[in-house]
């Protein structure tokens, strides 16, 4: 299982060599097919619909009316009283992640979360094209990222996740293994 993130880190990465289930989210349709797209925009979801480059889309709970082909992303899988626990606060990134945890048997690659930004700057592979912010927008706060991911990771605890970023993981967990982006080529 791949679940692939639009960070600046996977730019140079060959996603068509792995062969097995991907989960993307958003504008990866414009470049890669993956069996399962998430995307909880309703933009992308409309422009996702136009290309239909994905086996098949998810979507918000609250759009199955207006997006009625749609799958649903899956409810998240812990009760939580603060604002990123508010299944509305979580973004495409952390439900694809979710959704690759729910439809994995035993291990999880990640590629593409970068979680965060190097410059003062937005990093995003699809800054500057429609539905996506300008380059030089400020980059999001990855505060929420990270603790909705590490939810995953958490109540994911059988399963192997395996974060490819020049950057390891922000916090220790015993499930994570961090490896350099370029490793990713290998498996």
């Amino acid at each position: 299982m791949l679940v692939i993130g639009n960070g600046e880190s996977r730019i140079d990465l060959d996603l068509n060599s792995y062969k097995n289930t991907k989960v993307g989210c958003n504008a990866i349709h414009r470049d890669h097919y993956v069996h399962h797209l998430v995307c909880c925009d309703r933009r992308m979801v409309l422009e996702a619909q136009e290309k239909l480059n994905y086996g098949k889309i998810y979507t918000r709970p609250d759009w199955k009316d207006q997006f009625k082909s749609c799958g649903l992303v899956p409810p998240l899988p812990y009760k939580g009283e603060t604002r990123p626990d508010n299944p509305w606060h979580w973004g495409s990134g952390p439900y694809a992640l979710l959704l690759g945890a729910y439809l994995s048997e035993n291990t999880v690659h990640i590629i593409g979360f970068d979680i965060g930004s190097e410059t003062d700057k937005v990093n995003n592979i699809y800054k500057s094209t429609p539905n996506y912010n300008d380059a030089d927008t400020k980059p999001v706060d990855p505060s929420y990222w990270i603790y909705q991911m590490n939810k995953v990771f958490e109540c994911f605890d059988k399963t192997q996740f395996i974060y490819y970023n020049n950057k390891p993981w922000p916090k220790i967990i015993n499930n994570v293994i961090s490896k350099r982006t370029e490793e990713f080529n290998e498996i």
